[in-house]
């Protein structure tokens, strides 16, 4: 890819927090990204006001020529029914289990579904583009990759929650579909993260030795640290320090007690990322 005097720009379109006049919150993510006069979509939100805050925000959906699903939980899957009706031959990116039926346990040992809402995928397997499975890091544009299927190294992280693949939650679900996004900069590697169900240093490590050990820039997304253990957060904290981030934006499933702790050991690079956000990176 060409990156003379260019810029990558990152929109924040779904997110728990939101900034500005005329915009919405939900819970979930989706991340609007121009690059080398491209445009891509980064998840979707549950579907609720992804629409909305792409019209306020002046965001062409309908120019969107590629999406990537983090992984198959509803709030960031929710809102393909919308994008594929405004862009019906954007390419999807996503890995096989994404599609798949996934559970959370309540607190009462019921079951609710939290897997991609029935009419998204519908619609994605009814979707006369293109669908590419990433279970491999896999380019969806020069220079921007999706990592596939992240190795689980670190003995502390786990999922992050009570994840099933039945409803019955006797299949613990490893959400092997899980994936970041990234793209090098002269600065270093950006990341976008959509809940790193992988658990966060795996996910960054994996992205150094995949760019060669290439320094990290910035990260951006959930981290889905909300029930993290002391513990947890200690090593997330100290493993972060030595990867020396420039800028750290903690977002969406991090958790309000995690973020402001995050802020805290890292005051110099944070960034805060709810809806109307929009960032740029020299390439």
């Amino acid at each position: 890819m060409n990156t003379m005097n260019t810029t990558a720009r990152i929109t924040v379109l779904v997110e728990n927090s939101v900034k500005g006049r005329g915009l919405l919150a939900e819970h979930g993510l989706a991340l609007w990204i121009e690059i080398g006069g491209r445009r891509l979509l980064f998840d979707t939100g549950q579907g609720a006001v992804l629409l909305r805050n792409a019209r306020r925000l002046g965001v062409p959906l309908e120019q969107a020529e590629a999406v990537i699903l983090s992984h198959g939980h509803y709030d960031h899957t929710g809102g393909l029914t919308d994008v594929l009706r405004a862009a019906p031959r954007i390419q999807i990116y996503a890995h096989p289990a994404a599609l798949e039926p996934k559970y959370g346990r309540n607190d009462d040992g019921t079951s609710r579904a939290i897997g991609i809402p029935s009419p998204a995928e519908h619609a994605v397997r009814a979707h006369t583009g293109d669908l590419r499975r990433t279970e491999r890091p896999t380019e969806v544009h020069p220079g921007v990759f999706a990592t596939g299927e992240i190795p689980r190294r670190t003995e502390y992280e786990d999922t992050g929650g009570p994840f099933f693949t039945d409803s019955a939650c006797q299949k613990a679900d490893p959400l092997v579909d899980d994936q970041a996004l990234f793209f090098d900069s002269p600065r270093g590697t950006i990341v976008l993260l959509g809940c790193a169900h992988a658990g966060v240093i795996n996910t960054l490590q994996y992205i150094r030795e995949l760019t060669n050990g290439r320094s990290i820039h910035a990260v951006l997304g959930g981290m889905h640290l909300g029930a993290a253990s002391r513990e947890r957060m200690d090593r997330t904290i100290a493993d972060l320090r030595k990867l020396d981030i420039e800028r750290l934006g903690p977002a969406h499933c991090t958790g309000f007690a995690a973020t402001a702790e995050l802020w805290n050991e890292f005051p110099e690079s944070r960034v805060p990322c709810p809806v109307g956000t929009s960032l740029e990176f020299a390439l």
